[in-house]
């Protein structure tokens, strides 16, 4: 049986901050491989601003190729829309009976999980592994010492997707911030001009 972490996001674009969180998942929890999941699109995000679905994938399938525990996954593109996470879980769990599959959040995502479709059979059947972030509000007292919530403590990373592409319409340098082959098919592909 593998443990299979699922960052979830939209990845636009996917940039060192994610690569850095899955990679500290990969390598300091017990999770034995991560699945970055792209998401379609999330309600309370603006679509304008998002890259169709395809792209999205091709930049997280080219910064996670040379990583061997960070796998690309589409299993969102398949599912009805909208789309909840408890519906992806089983879906997988349907899928690849013989895996164990865990949620990625940030610290800033537990705070609002009791807010979740179905978290009660989310938080049943799955484990859940926080990564630090800085971020409003308190944690609700049922999640502080649940024994299916670990907390695995890794870099705090406060680069944004959003400040990424606004950095390119202006035209700025942050190529240290993404990836080589992110930043190559951004470039070729002219994203977020």
């Amino acid at each position: 049986m593998k443990k299979i972490g699922l960052y979830f996001g939209t990845f636009n674009p996917i940039h060192i901050g994610h690569l850095a969180i899955a990679n500290q998942m990969a390598e300091y929890s017990d999770l034995d491989e991560i699945w970055m999941v792209v998401t379609p699109h999330n309600p309370f995000k603006k679509k304008s601003s998002l890259l169709d679905n395809h792209h999205r994938y091709e930049m997280v399938y080219r910064a996670t190729d040379s990583y061997a525990k960070l796998k690309p996954s589409d299993i969102e593109f398949k599912l009805p829309q909208p789309n909840y996470t408890v519906n992806t879980l089983a879906h997988l769990q349907e899928k690849y009976p013989n895996d164990q599959f865990n949620l990625i959040m940030g610290e800033d995502n537990l705070k609002s999980f009791h807010k979740w479709k179905n978290y009660e059979v989310i938080l049943e059947n799955h484990h859940i592994y926080v990564y630090p972030r800085i971020s409003e509000g308190k944690t609700e007292a049922q999640f502080k010492d649940h024994p299916k919530i670990h907390r695995v403590d890794a870099p705090i990373m406060e680069i944004s997707s959003t400040f990424i592409r606004k950095a390119i319409a202006e035209e700025k340098n942050i190529r240290p911030l993404l990836p080589k082959e992110v930043w190559e098919y951004i470039d070729e592909m002219n994203f977020y001009n």
